[in-house]
């Protein structure tokens, strides 16, 4: 089959690429023309279709997506601590928007958008299905614009006929990350971490395991349907302890109340139109993380598609194991 594929340089989308490449499917992806890119240059040893363009342009989306048999739209703005949400309303809602109505117009037979269990914000300890919508207020802007997406774009065109499956991740994670969370591993493996948040909880799914659950979607999901690929839930505690369990690298002893990091967010957001800010200072930053809990529940998605996440321990090991390698390798004396 051939599959156009947004967001295929991205942790996510580099893996989904790969495997359907593995699987023998034919790829098409958006890329933005810099061809010296690493990432580039892997999706071009995989054999892939590179068409320049970007997903906030809707007039270079139309040529590679047509004659496709299905489009994964994986693309997307993730960022705590932005200024404004100007960047995350053009790729994550306008740009939904672009590719979706794309693929309507087109006649494409079927789609995967990934949105996430970030769409529910914090769900104060409830383990929620899909049939739970979220009408508060979010915590951060991406949270926010991708709830615009899920429930504002790709809702309304599933409701006219589109044939779309809607996947909603919880916090994904292995080698290659670059997110907070893996920032968070990495100043654990430098024993540079000076606390640990309290109550905050996530589900944890393993990249791989997510880039199948999104091509299981794609091959058995029911078009108008949502799939939570959540993953089993831990606290960041639980999950640093395991961490702890497998290197043998002490847990820091300190532990912050969600109170405390409400209560900064609530006075550094006051102090954030007037000063640069240090990132963990961040007003979104400490909200996301102050005992906030995303938590889904993925029985659907493991009854209807097979998604099989990985125990958190089988796949914080392998993750840990690269980051040590590379830390190691940042920490070699430079050759003359």
């Amino acid at each position: 089959m051939k599959f156009f594929v947004t967001g295929g340089t991205g942790f996510l989308g580099s893996h989904l690429v790969r495997q359907l490449r593995a699987a023998g499917h034919e790829v098409t992806t958006l890329v933005r023309g810099v061809t010296a890119l690493p990432a580039v240059a892997k999706l071009l040893s995989l054999g892939c279709t590179l068409a320049a363009g970007n997903v906030t342009n809707r007039a270079l989306l139309r040529k590679p997506m047509t004659g496709v048999d299905g489009v994964f739209h994986v693309a997307g703005w993730y960022k705590l601590g932005a200024k404004g949400d100007r960047d995350a309303v053009r790729v994550n809602v306008e740009g939904t928007r672009n590719v979706l109505e794309t693929m309507r117009d087109l006649g494409i037979p079927r789609g995967v958008f990934t949105s996430t269990l970030a769409v529910n914000s914090d769900t104060r300890g409830q383990v929620v299905d899909e049939t739970y919508r979220y009408r508060g207020k979010h915590l951060t802007i991406y949270d926010r614009t991708k709830w615009q997406a899920h429930y504002e774009v790709a809702l309304p065109l599933i409701e006219q006929g589109l044939p779309l499956v809607i996947v909603m991740p919880g916090v994904i994670y292995g080698p290659g990350d670059q997110s907070l969370i893996q920032g968070t591993f990495v100043r654990f493996l430098q024993r540079k971490l000076a606390a640990i948040p309290r109550r905050t909880a996530y589900c944890w799914s393993h990249v791989e395991d997510i880039a199948a659950g999104h091509i299981a979607a794609m091959l058995k999901g029911q078009p108008g349907e949502s799939y939570m690929l959540a993953g089993p839930a831990h606290t960041i505690e639980r999950a640093l302890q395991v961490a702890s369990e497998i290197t043998g690298i002490p847990l820091p002893s300190r532990r912050i109340s969600p109170w405390l990091m409400r209560t900064t967010a609530a006075m550094t957001g006051l102090l954030k139109p007037l000063v640069t800010l240090p990132k963990d200072l961040d007003p979104e930053v400490l909200r996301a993380s102050g005992g906030a809990t995303y938590l889904g529940n993925d029985a659907k998605a493991r009854s209807q598609l097979g998604f099989a996440p990985r125990p958190l321990e089988v796949g914080l090991r392998e993750t840990l194991e690269f980051e040590r390698a590379l830390l190691a390798q940042a920490e070699q004396p430079l050759r003359p």
